[in-house]
């Protein structure tokens, strides 16, 4: 099978690096290809693949190039592009963004949540640690509980998301679809001005008004697509 030989491939090919990040259903490494001394994210996790199957044809500046996906049942071995940047959510630690800055990231993300959501699937985990800014650019990451929308199901198959950032739909109510990143927008928008989620400090003016559009329990009354919140952005 391909899983069985990218993992032997990978074992041989690469050196692991650093562990960035592990849980009970994932591991994050950083590796370095030996061959050219090139580092590269190799990610593995229990899921669903597909998402990551078909950003393997895509190029999108402010989202990773995914070289090699496979799977078994639900494991799953992922090279992606080593991003060199600064972490949002380290960044929160210290400073808020500046409305200018906060606009211009939220434009860029986007650019990003068009191409998945062009593409039917939805990102579930929209949130500062999954943002790394690499000189102008901001870069979405992490697809592991990214899934795609599928007519006429009522509900997602497993709850996943982040307490606070995750849309009410994602645990359990319906099944997550483009709003639900909308939602995760909303939060962050307001995170980045205040250093707050919106129950306990909104934004005030003009970026207050949008957050409130973007967190409407009701996803249909919340911006229709990100091209309607990149009109007000």
């Amino acid at each position: 099978m391909y899983y069985d030989w990218l993992a032997d491939a990978l074992k041989q090919e690469f050196e692991p690096l650093k562990l960035l990040k592990k849980s009970e259903r994932s591991a994050v490494t950083l590796v370095r290809h030996r061959a050219s001394d090139k580092k590269f994210i190799l990610r593995s996790f229990l899921g669903n693949g597909e998402v990551y199957q078909r950003l393997l044809s895509c190029e999108c500046a402010n989202l990773p190039i995914i070289y090699e996906v496979a799977s078994k049942g639900e494991e799953n071995l992922v090279l992606e592009e080593y991003i060199q940047g600064d972490n949002m959510g380290v960044m929160l630690q210290d400073a808020l963004f500046t409305p200018k800055e906060t606009r211009r990231v939220l434009r860029q993300l986007c650019c990003a949540l068009w191409v998945l959501h062009s593409m039917k699937a939805v990102h579930r985990d929209v949130k500062p640690e999954n943002i790394i800014l690499r000189g102008d650019d901001a870069v979405l990451i992490d697809f592991d509980a990214a899934r795609f929308h599928k007519e006429g199901i009522e509900s997602d198959t497993h709850v996943l998301g982040t307490t606070g950032f995750a849309a009410p739909e994602q645990y359990g109510f319906s099944q997550s679809d483009a709003c639900s990143d909308i939602y995760s927008l909303g939060i962050l928008i307001n995170v980045m001005l205040t250093g707050k989620h919106p129950s306990q400090q909104l934004v005030s003016g003009r970026w207050g008004r949008i957050v409130t559009r973007c967190t409407q329990v009701t996803p249909s009354k919340r911006y229709k697509n990100v091209l309607r919140l990149l009109d007000d952005l």
